[in-house]
């Protein structure tokens, strides 16, 4: 009788459990050319089914055991006329258990939906990604852009030597070393303050400029609220205009809103641009608020060259577990480039750059280390484009946040990393860039 009791009152306890519906914590939208995402959060893991309706164009996701709160009720508001994919969002219910959201389509879709586990401040999350069925060409959209000297990009056959035209190298160095560089703003006039290296009309030079984190990965917070990924994001802007003022140079943003791109797709969009460069912008962070000063990072083949260095890096390549990235997609292209090749001229290149920038903003700001780091940062994994990171200051330091958010010194270290370009430029002239076919 008493084993039957129990039994009983095991019984009552485990059903109302059964009926509990899953609270929804929150749900985002973040809209972006490349793609939109949509997140719903909560503290349990969200089973759900997904189909298209076609006439009009429809993706349907039903969601079980969701409690329909203000979180998924207020997401249609979050829906703007700018998202290039989607119209509008429809939420209710649509049978017993069963919560309908119906996404309205602008264009055709190639849709991902799944699910990452709980990390940071972040419960479990069901993640949709909608990509357009046509993908926009970088390249072909880079050379759409209004600069005229792209279309002469191809016409010049080889390299520029320090020494042609009558200049001497010494000359070019200086030139790129002068007062000019700390005068360069951008201007919606033709004209341009920044010297006309002979390096520089060799061809047009394609620059890839990485804002650091976005979207779901806010990157580090400052003691006063800034978030890593709106600071990383006004300097790279900063640094786009002034290149593009700069004669026979273009700046290619990795990301031009607030939203995430996976480390490795960093690294293919800037490949699919066959850019000159790779610059990838942070603002450092520490426990110690006293911490401060600029750093510059390129990789490293054979392990950090501090303990300092390899603590950042690893935080840093976990911004795909913070951003996520749905792990099922195999992409052949992402996979080739991250493959073990040999990276030994790149790097090389990689650290005379990193120095010409980090002397660059020695001018600006205390240096945290006098000298250029290595680490196995996976953004920095491009094996034919000498890439950098640079950590422009520590935001978790109040007085650098502070300089990190004004405009003036927001320009300033985009004023440091083009003149650090230039100098890198001046003493080593571009080839001329080969055709590479693209990897579908």
């Amino acid at each position: 009788m008493l084993r039957t009791a129990i039994k009983f009152i095991v019984l009552l306890l485990w059903l109302p459990q059964a009926n509990a519906t899953i609270a929804v914590s929150s749900a985002r939208i973040w809209p972006a050319q490349d793609y939109t995402r949509l997140t719903v959060e909560s503290k349990q893991p969200i089973h759900h089914n997904m189909f298209t309706v076609s006439n009009p164009d429809r993706l349907v996701i039903d969601l079980d055991d969701i409690e329909l709160g203000d979180s998924l009720n207020n997401l249609s508001k979050l829906v703007g006329n700018e998202d290039p994919y989607i119209k509008s969002v429809r939420v209710g219910n649509f049978k017993p258990g069963v919560v309908r959201l119906v996404l309205d389509l602008k264009s055709e879709i190639k849709p991902q939906l799944f699910d990452l586990k709980p990390v940071g401040e972040y419960g479990y999350r069901m993640v949709l990604d909608v990509y357009p069925a046509h993908p926009v060409d970088p390249l072909m959209a880079l050379l759409e852009q209004p600069k005229s000297s792209i279309s002469e990009a191809a016409s010049t056959p080889s390299r520029i030597t320090p020494g042609s035209e009558g200049i001497s190298p010494e000359a070019i160095i200086q030139s790129a070393q002068g007062s000019d560089i700390d005068k360069i703003t951008p201007s919606t006039s033709n004209q341009t303050t920044i010297p006309k290296l002979p390096e520089l009309r060799a061809r047009t030079l394609v620059i890839a400029i990485d804002a650091g984190h976005g979207g779901e990965d806010p990157g580090a917070r400052g003691r006063h609220g800034s978030r890593e990924k709106n600071v990383t994001l006004a300097i790279a802007r900063k640094v786009k205009a002034l290149m593009d003022e700069t004669t026979n140079m273009r700046g290619v943003l990795i990301r031009d809103g607030d939203y995430f791109i996976p480390l490795v797709g960093r690294v293919a969009k800037a490949r699919k641009v066959k850019a000159d460069l790779f610059i990838s912008i942070h603002a450092d962070s520490f426990v110690k608020s006293k911490a401060r000063g600029s750093s510059v990072f390129a990789l490293s083949e054979h392990g950090a060259t501090s303990s300092a260095a390899r603590w950042l890096a690893k935080k840093e390549n976990e911004a795909d577990l913070i951003g996520g990235v749905n792990l099922a997609v195999k992409d052949p292209y992402l996979a080739r480039t991250l493959l073990d090749l040999s990276q030994t001229a790149t790097i090389t290149d990689s650290m005379k750059l990193a120095k010409h920038v980090l002397n660059e903003l020695g001018d600006i700001n205390t240096l945290h280390r006098g000298r250029v780091e290595q680490a196995g940062f996976a953004v920095l994994k491009a094996p034919d484009i000498p890439s950098i990171l640079v950590e422009t200051a520590f935001i978790s330091n109040p007085s650098e946040e502070r300089r990190l958010n004004d405009k003036d010194y927001q320009m300033k270290l985009a004023n440091a990393i083009l003149g650090g370009i230039k100098r890198y430029f001046a003493q080593n002239p571009p080839l001329s860039k080969p055709k590479i076919a693209q990897i579908n």
